[in-house]
This record gives structure tokens, C-alpha cells and sequence, in this order.
């Protein structure tokens, strides 16, 4: 029996990644850049997990800056984008994706645990959660993965490995809802059974390996759970 699901964050509970590339843009602007990421290349770019990393990886593959001067912008880049992206979020501009928070209701009521697991940070995923669930967040995801809590992030199996140790479960007694190539390796890494719910910026990825795909969030409900059960 499933015991507890396991939410990544971005392009799962809401369809986050086209403000983040906004903010990306609005970072490097404020820095005095000239480097802009259209929607073909943040495609591209989300291959490589994490905020910092990416601009790192544009950074060495794209721009002739020296190593050692990404390695001193990227933090500071990272930290304004992210001061950014949570402004939006405070200010109520990314809504959850149409029926995630029925089907989290759903599942918290049904007893199930919830828990996070996600190469975002910290600051993004409690904006977010305060933004759809007030003050009560804490109680419905008592157990968050995030960010550089773990040595390796996406498609390593680190942040699931850690959020299965918070939970205290064994992997087949959980989920994993994600969206993305990298979410269903890390999640499958950790020897979670995985639903792929298709997201805006993940819907070309291969997720071959996951246990089920879904078309839109509004599919997902406890049936879908107790399918996997059976």
C-alpha cells in the first residue's frame, strides 16, 4: 500500500519555469548583462538541474567569461533571480496547476503523507506552498527536500534518497509525481514507482521508466494511487 507521495515543484505543482526564465532575464539585466534566455533555450537549459548550475553551464557554453568570474557571478546571479521569482509568487502571479491542490486535499484527508523533493531552493518552495496554502503548509508537507541539501542534484537519486530517510518509508511504500526526464531518473534511481504528470516546459521529455504518464494534472486523483496498489 502507498503510504506517502512525493511532489517535485517546479512544472508539478504549478507551472513555474516560464517565470523563472523571466526572472533569469530580469537578473542578468539588473547585473548589467547582455545574455537573454528565450523559451527555445531554457528548453535546453533545463537540462542541467539546479539555478546555480545553469547559469554556470550557460555560462561556460555560451559567453566567453572565465571560469573563475561565472564561478563569483553565479551566486549573486542566482540570489537576485531568486529574490525575483518569490516576488512574484508573494504577489500571487503562479497559481498551483488546475486540480494539484484538490488532489493534495484529497490525499492528506485519505491520511497519506506528503513530502517534497526538488532541486529548487528552500526560499522558491515555501513562497510557493504559503502562496497556495497559507499558513498551514507546514503541516500538510512536514518533510521538504530542496536545494542544495544534497551533494548531487537531478537526475541523481540524492534528494529522493534524503526525503525517503525524512519520511522513514521504504521506497514501495511511495510515489513520486513528477514531470521531467531528469525527475523520473532521480525518482526511479531511488527505487520509486513514478506518475508523470505532463507539464509546459517537460512535454517532449522521454520518461520512459515511468510507472504511469498522465496528459494534465486534472487526471490525477486517489484512483490513480490505488491503481498502483493493486
Amino acid at each position: 500500500m502507498i503510504s506517502a507521495i512525493i511532489f517535485d515543484v517546479d512544472g508539478t505543482l504549478a507551472e513555474t519555469e516560464e517565470v523563472h526564465r523571466q526572472a533569469f532575464n530580469l537578473a542578468f539585466e539588473q547585473a548589467g548583462l547582455d545574455w537573454r534566455w528565450d523559451e527555445a533555450l531554457y528548453r535546453q537549459l533545463l537540462q542541467v538541474t539546479g539555478g546555480k548550475e545553469r547559469i554556470l553551464h550557460f555560462a561556460a557554453t555560451h559567453t566567453d567569461l572565465p571560469r573563475a568570474d561565472a564561478e563569483r557571478l553565479a551566486p549573486q546571479l542566482h540570489a537576485t533571480k531568486t529574490a525575483i521569482y518569490t516576488g512574484y509568487v508573494d504577489d500571487g502571479a503562479i497559481p498551483l496547476r488546475p486540480g494539484i491542490a484538490e488532489f493534495i486535499e484529497a490525499a492528506d484527508r485519505a491520511g497519506l503523507r506528503l513530502a517534497i523533493a526538488t532541486t529548487t531552493s528552500m526560499p522558491n518552495v515555501t513562497s510557493l506552498l504559503t502562496s497556495a496554502f497559507g499558513a498551514r503548509w507546514p503541516a500538510l508537507f512536514p518533510v521538504i527536500a530542496a536545494g542544495d541539501m544534497v551533494p548531487r542534484k537531478k537526475p541523481a537519486p540524492d534528494i529522493y534518497q534524503l526525503a525517503l530517510q525524512q519520511l522513514g518509508l521504504p521506497p514501495e511504500q511511495c510515489v513520486a509525481i513528477e514531470d521531467s526526464r531528469n525527475g523520473v531518473l532521480s525518482a526511479t534511481g531511488a527505487g520509486l514507482r513514478v506518475i508523470v504528470v505532463r507539464s509546459l516546459y517537460g512535454s517532449e521529455d522521454d520518461v520512459s521508466g515511468a510507472t504511469q504518464v498522465l496528459a494534465s494534472p486534472a487526471e490525477l486523483t486517489l484512483h490513480t494511487l490505488e491503481r498502483l496498489s493493486c
